[in-house]
């Protein structure tokens, strides 16, 4: 009669520890709040397990630590302030191991660290730690901590425990997976705005110039960039050629250049006739340092033509240098001007040319000189100079394709890192 009281006793423990599991099953599949699901699980192993405590520990596999994410029972809270050290502990002996461990007596094991006690306050008599795998990665441990009855724990409590640290372990990771595709999503989101507000800052069309011929284009790489240009017809002898490069990707960059486009719109309705390149220069370097961080600044080159002399006035404020050609050779590079614009209140300079017919002038970003083959090598300034003055004797437009197709020739399949922009403007 005794030994069908026993059986009948462990039927009845079976079908506890598979509705138990059916349970956990459920509450996996219902995709609640990972924090949410893991208190209840680790709730649940306490309970079936008749312990004290339950403890659930994440690898951190940069710090090569664990973590309590979940410590329930006294001392808890005390105990969740204590990072483990792989090999150190219990846990850690686990988590460096791969291995469940059963502990009937704590003390008695040299394994066991007391330290975790005198910082929580509570006293480990016995332990039931198995390590949390997924495809044989480690994701962390779960424990429970003293039977209420004083009994240590015993091999059917560890394989019920086993099966419910695999389906810990599937849950963290699928939470994480989740985690990063929503992370993925919002940064793809992020990037289309800011692809948009590039886009739609733009110039839909560029200006006709009486005898000059102008291309300009601007290609956003994946991770859009901080490149804008624009060309504003100021009146009918002076012309405001712009291209910048503003520092960091993505939103942070576009508001930035948002900003700068907004200054230079306000220039133009609220200019009198003045034709000053270097006073809206300092206005606008002045805007960008109250309205960003230290951190961000643009370069950008400013060209202001004057069409009845043909006479060029250039400040270049940190930006790559803007080459003149003049018979199909370089001529002179445009470099005076000053700092980066956001950066600080200081003069800029501007410095002057005489252009003639046939002249050509080309400005870039450094999405140019810096687009990288799969070796690693530049596209380079020198490389630039030589193919234009290949080209210079054909309109700008096919003066700017030319260099676009040498560029993506250069670079193959090597995805583009930065924004790429160019422009072409011939005096003709």
């Amino acid at each position: 009669m005794k030994e069908e009281n026993n059986q009948i006793e462990q039927l009845e423990g079976m079908v506890q520890e598979l509705n138990y599991l059916h349970q956990v099953s459920q509450r996996i599949s219902e995709k609640k709040d990972i924090d949410v699901l893991l208190h209840e699980i680790m709730e649940s192993c306490k309970e079936v397990t008749n312990a004290e405590a339950s403890s659930l520990l994440i690898y951190d596999e940069d710090e090569d630590n664990l973590y309590f994410e979940v410590a329930l029972g006294i001392g808890g809270e005390a105990v969740k302030k204590i990072i483990c050290n792989m090999g150190e502990g219990i846990a850690g002996w686990v988590a460096l191991n791969r291995q469940p461990l059963l502990v009937p007596d704590c003390y008695a094991d040299e394994r066991f660290n007391p330290d975790f006690d005198k910082q929580s306050g509570f006293v480990t008599r016995s332990m039931l730690c198995v390590p949390m795998l997924k495809d044989e990665k480690l994701v962390g441990v779960i424990q429970v901590i003293n039977k209420k009855n004083g009994m240590p724990f015993t091999e059917r409590d560890q394989n019920l425990f086993q099966i419910l640290a695999s389906q810990c372990g599937i849950s963290i990771e699928n939470a994480r997976l989740t985690e990063v595709q929503i992370r993925q999503k919002a940064i793809e989101k992020e990037l289309e705005m800011a692809r948009m507000i590039q886009e739609n800052l733009l110039p839909d069309y560029l200006p006709e110039i009486e005898n000059v011929d102008l291309a300009f284009r601007l290609k956003s790489a994946k991770e859009v960039g901080g490149d804008y240009f624009n060309v504003y017809r100021l009146d009918d002898d002076h012309t405001l050629f712009f291209i910048s490069d503003v520092s960091g990707k993505s939103i942070s960059a576009a508001l930035i250049v948002s900003t700068i486009c907004s200054c230079m719109m306000t220039y133009q309705k609220i200019r009198t006739g003045s034709t000053d390149l270097k006073g809206m220069v300092t206005a606008l370097n002045k805007v960008l340092i109250e309205s960003t961080t230290d951190e961000k600044f643009a370069t950008a080159w400013f060209g202001l033509l004057e069409n009845s002399s043909r006479k060029l006035t250039s400040i270049n404020a940190g930006h790559n240098n803007t080459f003149v050609f003049r018979d199909c050779k370089l001529f002179k590079e445009l470099n005076a001007g000053g700092m980066f614009l956001g950066m600080a209140d200081v003069p800029y300079d501007t410095e002057e040319i005489q252009l003639s017919t046939g002249d050509v002038i080309v400005c870039f970003t450094d999405g140019v000189s810096e687009a990288m083959n799969k070796d690693g090598h530049f596209y380079g300034e020198e490389r630039l100079i030589k193919w234009v003055e290949t080209a210079c004797s054909k309109y700008a437009d096919d003066i700017l394709n030319s260099v676009f197709n040498d560029v993506f020739e250069f670079t193959e399949d090597t995805e583009q890192s930065d924004d790429i922009t160019c422009g072409v403007i011939k005096i003709n």
